[in-house]
């Protein structure tokens, strides 16, 4: 099985206030390598991960070689960028939140370096940054793999957050939402995504009688600690599935969950064709993850802070 990744890298800046008020700052690499590794983790011994981004110049070296570590990753779709590479700085916020500011944002994603890669089983387009791929691009590559009926996956992420002066991050409507969506296999988003998307503020179950006959498959609404919604559509009818999340300890950080839930799932479903049964994994997954982390074991998400200046 081969698997095409599409989406934006970012070097994850987070600015830490210690107990003694001095700032402490680590980074790691994140964004859309995240969904790479935890796909080059779950996939098996012969199937491949393609993943398809920029990365600045200076950068280059030190990610290919971080890639090096994972023989299921190939990195041929993965080219150089004038300049640096994508940074995303994360600044505490009132509770255990964090005030997103993205900097260096690269630009789109072009659809010549896209297509020599979607000779795939699948195809994961994952929008962290939001500004990852162009409509016309998306469009571009829906209508390529359309007659070998390779599925996409598209995790809506941050498009729907804009960018305002000072490059903070902040919610918005997507005006031409139906347009993204159209054609689209599966879709993810989180409760704050659904709420967000529409131009219309519709509510979740208008959201979804406008989604699904845009020929969507599947669409997931994650939930956190509550599960996620499901919903399918099964000759021309939808069918709703409320799937609960196991019950784990609240984490330090969910930063990047969303990516390896939406990786795990679409793994699934491109496996088994079993929508519910993705979901159910893709929580496994992630239990696996937070007890992990818990206990200080190696994680996915750890692993890509090497090389780093964490």
């Amino acid at each position: 099985m081969k698997i095409t990744v599409i989406g934006h890298i970012a070097q994850d800046v987070f600015h830490l206030r210690q107990q003694n008020g001095e700032e402490e700052i680590r980074e790691r690499w994140g964004g859309i390598l995240t969904s790479v590794v935890s796909l080059a983790r779950l996939v098996g011994e012969d199937d491949v991960v393609v993943p398809v981004f920029g990365v600045g110049e200076g950068d280059y070296d030190e990610v290919l070689a971080f890639l090096s570590g994972w023989k299921q990753i190939e990195t041929k779709g993965i080219y150089r960028l004038k300049g640096g590479t994508n940074r995303v700085h994360y600044f505490p916020s009132v509770g255990n939140g964090l005030v997103e500011c993205s900097k260096d944002m690269a630009p789109p994603i072009p659809f010549a370096k896209i297509k020599p890669h979607l000779d795939a089983n699948g195809v994961l387009v994952n929008m962290v940054s939001g500004f990852d791929l162009t409509l016309e691009t998306l469009n571009f590559l829906r209508m390529h793999v359309r007659e070998e009926k390779i599925p996409i996956h598209l995790d809506i992420h941050s498009l729907t957050l804009g960018l305002d002066q000072e490059q903070r991050r902040f919610p918005r409507p997507l005006t031409d939402w139906r347009r993204w969506c159209f054609m689209i296999n599966s879709i993810q988003m989180n409760e704050e995504e659904a709420r967000t998307l529409s131009a219309e503020r519709f509510d979740e179950e208008t959201l979804i009688n406008h989604l699904i006959p845009l020929m969507v498959q599947a669409l997931v609404i994650t939930r956190g600690e509550k599960g996620a919604t499901l919903i399918v559509q099964e000759h021309k009818k939808f069918r709703r599935y409320d799937l609960p999340a196991p019950r784990i300890e609240s984490p330090t950080s969910t930063t990047g969950y969303g990516d390896e839930f939406g990786a795990a799932f679409f793994l699934h479903a491109l496996q088994t064709k079993d929508y519910p049964a993705a979901v159910a994994f893709a929580h496994e997954v992630i239990a696996r993850k937070a007890s992990m982390e818990m206990e200080g074991g190696p994680t996915a998400r750890s692993e890509s802070s090497a090389g780093t200046n964490a």
